[in-house]
């Protein structure tokens, strides 16, 4: 006769087998989470499916475009070149695409002022983007976002490959003979806006090449503009920051409405060279001749912008083809910018004394205040594409002519830095265009 146990006594004479099956039905939620699918192609987004994308992949850069908006027809096909490169990098980024046009409540959520606008989502984070368009040179650019926050070297190839591969568009701070950890919070705090690395085995040949004779020492590179500069210390967090941040930009920055965007964030005051033609043989002596006086003045953003190259910038600065120039202004990135009394311009001769003077000048305060003045209206709409862009001029003109009819307007500005109060989008339109401002 078979005896049948009863499941209590199969529950006391047996826990770790029935143990066993309970946890072989129990899963825990990371190990059933799958990896999200490989996108290597842009995605359509609108108002059912942005959120979950969003919230399903790391890194999603979109693109907020307009069908009629030309800047964005042409950005169209080097964004399906770069989709399926993105897609294979070890921290994949997938590429979106939001009509902007059509999905207006998403734009309006997303605060999409303009076409095409162009974001980064990490994390469901978003970072606005104002890189490169080319296909080769976005993906070397969106890299930036999804690399390790402080690279290690430790051979001279691996310091030649990382500058190489981290391209131009970013600043490069390399720590020799430093240690990660020492670098590692600073890494975090501006991972968006430099490449950050420390080696820990070079050569003598790397020291000349650097311009560095002591270790440890933090040396920052501008490889577009030849630039570097070379830090010995004290290597406390403090020091460190002040270096990294005076060192975001080259010792002379060229601007255009891309640095334009940069300067936003820089707090400094800028001193301002207007040249005739900044590819001028004469014109590129003198950025030598800044970038000396730039190095010795850090406090201060050293720009030059040429008249040929953007008039229209120039000439809210009282400057254009019949001005004497070069001329230097110290400018507060908004609306106000200085002249210095007895150094209106600079002559041929001797420049470097005088751009000193013109230094000791501005800090003497041996100044004359000047407002800005904004573009001629025809300049504005050449810099806009698309007819219903156009409708918004008119309407603009129409509500500006209505305004000076009621009130006192205020001027057209040519701003970089953000104001202390949010802007409206009724005082957006009213203050018409500034250098910053998207494309379309």
């Amino acid at each position: 006769m078979t005896t049948r146990r009863s499941p209590l006594i199969l529950l006391n004479t047996t826990p770790l087998l029935l143990l066993v099956l309970l946890s072989s039905s129990i899963i825990s939620p990371a190990e059933s989470t799958t990896p999200p699918e490989k996108i290597n192609t842009v995605l359509e987004l609108d108002e059912s499916n942005f959120d979950s994308t969003i919230s399903t992949y790391d890194y999603v850069f979109v693109d907020f475009y307009a069908p009629w908006c030309g800047h964005c027809k042409r950005l169209a096909p080097e964004l399906d070149v770069a989709a399926p490169i993105l897609a294979e990098l070890k921290k994949p980024i997938v590429i979106a695409k939001v009509n902007a046009d059509k999905y207006t409540r998403l734009a309006r959520k997303h605060k999409v002022d303009g076409f095409p606008t162009l974001k980064i989502y990490m994390h469901g984070v978003p970072t606005e983007y104002y890189g490169p368009r080319k296909a080769e040179l976005l993906v070397r650019f969106l890299r930036k976002f999804v690399a390790p926050d402080v690279t290690i070297l430790n051979s001279d190839s691996a310091i030649r490959d990382f500058v190489e591969e981290a391209g131009t568009h970013f600043p490069i701070f390399i720590g020799f003979g430093l240690n990660e950890t020492v670098m590692s919070n600073l890494a975090i705090k501006y991972k968006k806006k430099a490449w950050f690395s420390v080696a820990s085995d070079f050569s003598d040949d790397v020291m000349v090449q650097y311009d560095f004779d002591k270790i440890p020492t933090l040396v920052c590179i501008h490889p577009s503009y030849n630039d570097h500069t070379v830090f010995y210390g004290p290597f406390e967090e403090e020091f460190m920051e002040e270096f990294i941040t005076q060192n975001s930009l080259p010792l002379a920055v060229p601007i255009n409405s891309e640095t334009l965007k940069v300067l936003k964030d820089d707090q400094r005051k800028i001193v301002l060279t207007i040249l005739e033609d900044d590819s001028e043989e004469k014109s590129q002596n003198l950025i030598k001749i800044l970038k000396a006086a730039a190095s010795a003045n850090r406090d201060l953003v050293f720009g030059y912008v040429g008249v040929k190259q953007w008039e229209e910038f120039t000439e809210t600065f009282g400057a254009n083809k019949e001005t004497k120039l070069p001329k230097m202004i110290v400018w507060d990135g908004d609306e106000e910018y200085l002249s210095v009394t007895g150094s209106e311009s600079i002559e041929e001769e001797d420049q470097g004394s005088q751009i000193s003077q013109f230094l000791a000048g501005y800090r003497e305060g041996r100044t004359e205040r000047n407002i800005v003045s904004g573009p001629s209206l025809l300049g504005y709409i050449s810099s806009l594409i698309g007819i219903r862009t156009v409708y918004i001029v008119v309407f603009l003109v129409a509500m500006v002519m209505f305004i000076q009819h009621i009130s006192k307007e205020e001027p057209l500005r040519v701003g970089t830095r953000d104001q202390a109060e949010p802007v409206t989008s009724t005082e957006a339109e009213r203050t018409g265009y500034r250098p910053e401002d998207k494309q379309d």
